[in-house]
C-alpha cells in the first residue's frame, strides 16, 4: 500500500512540475506577414503558436485550420481572445509577402512569422521544436520539412503556459486554454 501512495505522490509532483515548466519559450524577434519586426510581447493578448511550413501538403493546413476554429470558438462562446500565430520553419521559401496571403486564408486575425535561419533556430530551440530539411529530389529547392506538430499557448506577455499534441480534441483544447488562462490571471508570476 505504501508503494501505491508513493507512486500517486510522485505522479502529483510530476504533474505540478510539468504545469510550471520554465524551460519552454522565451524572448524572440521575428518578422510578421506585413514586414514588421515583432517579439513575444507584441500581440498584447494570449497566443496559440504553431511551427510549420507553407508548402506542407496536409498536416500544417489541417492544424492551422484547427487553430483558427479554436480561436474563433473561444471568442464566440467564452469571450476569450486568443491570437493564432504561425511560425515558419522554412524561411528560405516562406517570405512575409507569401505568408500574408497564406495565413489570411485561415483567419483574418492570423499572424505569420518568419525570420533569418538563425532567428528561426533560436525560437525553435526555445520551444524545443524539432525540424529538419528532407530532400525530395536532386535540385536544392526540392525538399520537405520534417517537424514537431505541437500547439503552444502563451499568455498576453508571451510566456509559455501549456502545449497540446495533435491528437487532442478541439473542445478539450478550448477547455484547457480557458482554464490555463484563468489560472495565469489568478496566479501571475
Amino acid at each position: 500500500m505504501k508503494w501505491l501512495v508513493s507512486l500517486l505522490l510522485m505522479g502529483l509532483v510530476t504533474s505540478i512540475m510539468a504545469a510550471t515548466r520554465t524551460d519552454i519559450g522565451g524572448t524572440f524577434q521575428l518578422t510578421n506577414q506585413n514586414g514588421q519586426r515583432v517579439n513575444e510581447r507584441s500581440f498584447g493578448e494570449p497566443v496559440l503558436l504553431y511551427f510549420g511550413f507553407m508548402t506542407c501538403p496536409a498536416i500544417c493546413p489541417t492544424d492551422l485550420a484547427k487553430m483558427a476554429r479554436i480561436s474563433r470558438q473561444l471568442q464566440q462562446q467564452q469571450g476569450i481572445k486568443v491570437r493564432p500565430v504561425f511560425v515558419t520553419i522554412d524561411p528560405e521559401r516562406d517570405t512575409p509577402s507569401k505568408l500574408k496571403s497564406y495565413v489570411n486564408y485561415f483567419a483574418s486575425d492570423f499572424v505569420g512569422l518568419t525570420g533569418s535561419a538563425q532567428e528561426i533556430a533560436r525560437i525553435t530551440d526555445a520551444f524545443h521544436v524539432y525540424y529538419k530539411k528532407v530532400p525530395t529530389g536532386d535540385k536544392p529547392d526540392q525538399y520537405m520539412m520534417d517537424h514537431s506538430t505541437l500547439l503552444f499557448l502563451l499568455d498576453s506577455q508571451g510566456r509559455y503556459l501549456k502545449h497540446f499534441g495533435r491528437g487532442l480534441d478541439e473542445r478539450e483544447i478550448e477547455k484547457q486554454v480557458a482554464t490555463a488562462l484563468a489560472d495565469s490571471l489568478a496566479n501571475p508570476s
